[in-house]
């Protein structure tokens, strides 16, 4: 069997839903001793450091025999969690696809990379540069591996491969997440004069967000990104039926474009309460920022754009670049100083309860990575 498929098959096959989305899950730490194994195996310099309480980065470098340019590789070993699977660690090969949680997002891509640098280490077949393969955790939360594997390493370009069904994307949206909550007056629901509701009260700080999310989708749209947007995630308030609320609290997520500024969705929605509060002297509302990463694009004319494109033109894959909607680690990457770009295998049920690769674009996807390591350095 072609050693890509078996290391992607023992990758899914491996447990390694994020335990801050889902608490108690398995989190990164065998799936890290995996690709750890298979680096030692080629010959890399490996270490594996803990970046959280078993939550693992595997980093391994393999050096070149003459200076040139460092590179780095990089993806993410944590998965979403699997509600809604039936054998979501059961790899399953159908039709050219692998079926199974994290098999396009993204153990086809760290599988690619891993192979494409064993590859390259068994047959002493670098001959200038550098090239570091970072396996890191928790991309799909708060990215703490991402976070302390810049504060460790450098590079002069770096690929993360996230699955970008084999076109080279140079940017993609940032994210804001931002708390409101609305006050009232608990009371007895037979004495509406005694109570306020808070929950009401969120109507109209949720129609005011409609509002601001449809003006967004008015604007002209980035090239690659598309547009802004605004989307309610989760309510909650009240005590039980025969009580008026008082307290309603709403998290929304405003997907950021670049150019941007800082905390545009919290200084968006305090617009919004300010006007409510002028316009109702009992209306009580406050707004909190939660988390937030930031949109991120390269400079088309950067080398490692430049060298992907040539690399992809030669196995006649197109090269115009594109952007991704979803947030990704290379933006950590980049605003570190490391020009980063995307590209990895296709395939399909990001995050849903089907999710598949397509084999053969993981193996073209470690072919151009081996050819891109061997060009760029």
């Amino acid at each position: 069997m072609d050693t890509v498929l078996t290391l992607l098959r023992d990758l899914v096959a491996i447990d390694s839903v994020n335990p801050s989305l889902v608490p108690g899950a398995a989190g990164e730490a065998a799936v890290a001793a995996r690709v750890a194994g298979a680096l030692r195996t080629a010959g890399l310099d490996v270490e594996v450091s803990e970046v959280a309480p078993g939550r693992s980065n595997v980093v391994g470098v393999l050096e070149g025999r003459a200076s040139g340019r460092t590179l780095m590789l990089c993806g993410h070993l944590d998965t979403v969690g699997v509600e809604g699977m039936t054998a979501p660690f059961d790899p399953v090969e159908r039709d050219g696809r692998l079926y199974g949680r994290g098999a396009q997002d993204m153990k086809g891509g760290v599988a690619a990379m891993v192979d494409a640098v064993s590859s390259l280490a068994a047959g002493g077949m670098l001959r200038t540069g550098r090239v570091i393969v970072a396996a890191v955790a928790d991309e799909e939360f708060a990215s703490v591996g991402a976070d302390a594997l810049v504060r460790e390493c450098t590079a002069d370009g770096a690929v993360v491969t996230e699955p970008t069904d084999l076109t080279l994307a140079t940017g993609h949206k940032g994210f804001e997440w931002v708390e409101v909550e609305t006050r009232g007056r608990a009371a007895h629901g037979s004495r509406p004069g005694e109570g306020l509701d808070a929950i009401l009260r969120m109507g109209r700080v949720l129609a005011r967000l409609e509002a601001i999310d449809a003006h967004l989708r008015t604007r002209p749209m980035h090239p690659l990104l598309g547009t802004a947007s605004l989307h309610a995630s989760t309510i909650s308030g009240g005590r039980e039926l025969s009580v008026y609320p008082d307290y309603c609290q709403l998290r929304f997520e405003r997907r950021t474009m670049t150019g941007e500024p800082e905390q545009v969705g919290l200084n968006e929605v305090r617009g919004v309460l300010e006007e409510l509060c002028e316009a109702d002297p009992e209306f009580e509302a406050a707004a909190r920022p939660v988390f937030s990463r930031p949109s991120y694009e390269v400079p088309a004319d950067d080398g490692v754009c430049l060298t992907l494109s040539q690399v992809m033109r030669a196995r006649d894959l197109g090269t115009d670049p594109t952007g991704m909607t979803y947030w990704t680690d290379a933006a950590i990457l980049g605003n570190a100083g490391i020009p980063t770009v995307l590209f990895g295998p296709a395939g399909a049920g990001l995050h849903g309860p089907e999710e598949y690769v397509d084999i053969d674009s993981v193996r073209v996807c470690r072919d151009v990575l081996k050819a891109l390591v061997t060009e760029y350095c």
